[in-house]
């Protein structure tokens, strides 16, 4: 990857569960650099959802180097996850044709209730579905999937944790790391993001602000895909042997 840059500039490693990201810094000059991103990071940036994409290469070898601009700042605390800049800009990307339509055309398709239903069941190992409250949460899935119903699935981020909303020095506020992006419910989204940082008294007043009403029908789907995705992060850190953080999902089922 050297070769890419003249003299004078360092490559390091910038962390990450994956290893393919890098920083390359000369002097004043730093860039955010990423073996083999999704084409989808180029429409991303150009929606003003990232940090704007410099170049992207390709080496001998195949792979593909992306170059993003890097900017200082910091990830967001949770307090500051009810203000209104977040629930516009989730909104702004809910309501983006060219984010959809470049999932599309990177052969991504709607994750329905009843598709990720089965994928849960399907990779819980026998240990975890023994749990008291994980038999709970499985059957409440089970007697919900059919009134989980999205008319308009778009893209959703899948991981709206304060540590992925970057804020500038210059108050611009992105959402990074798409790694999971999928076409779905929003509300995979919204009871992520609710649940997680809004006082339950405050829902319906974030929700008018992202420009929905808070319905039943709504707090049902955000309530199911919790669930969800709260078994999945079970199972993941069970797989990873990392128990403490498992314990701590476990636990969470039954504050839901």
């Amino acid at each position: 990857m050297e070769h890419l840059f003249g003299q004078g500039w360092e490559i390091i490693p910038a962390g990450g569960a994956t290893g393919e990201a890098f920083i390359a810094q000369n002097e004043e000059e730093r860039l955010f650099l990423k073996r083999n991103s999704s084409p989808f990071l180029a429409v991303l940036s150009a929606e003003g959802i990232v940090p704007k994409l410099v170049w992207t290469k390709r080496l001998e070898n195949g792979d593909v180097i992306t170059a993003q601009q890097w900017l200082n700042g910091r990830e967001l605390k949770p307090a500051e996850m009810i203000e209104e800049r977040i629930a516009r800009l989730l909104r702004k990307i809910h309501q983006s044709k060219p984010l959809l339509g470049m999932l599309e055309r990177l052969g991504k398709t709607p994750l329905y209730a009843d598709t990720l239903l089965d994928m849960i069941e399907g990779e819980l190992d026998p240990e975890v579905l023994m749990l008291p409250s994980v038999k709970r949460s499985i059957s409440f899935l089970k007697e919900e999937v059919g009134n989980v119903s999205c008319p308009d699935m778009v893209v959703c981020h899948c991981d709206v944790n304060h540590n992925n909303w970057l804020l500038t020095e210059d108050n611009q506020l992105y959402l990074i790391d798409w790694d999971e992006a999928m076409i779905a419910d929003p509300a995979i989204d919204l009871g992520q993001l609710l649940n997680w940082y809004v006082p339950r008294e405050n829902w319906e007043d974030w929700l008018n602000r992202y420009g929905i009403e808070l319905t039943k029908e709504l707090g049902l789907r955000m309530k199911w895909y919790v669930y969800a995705q709260t078994l999945t992060s079970i199972q993941w850190y069970k797989t990873k042997g990392r128990f403490s953080e498992m314990e701590r999902w476990i636990d969470y089922l039954d504050e839901i």
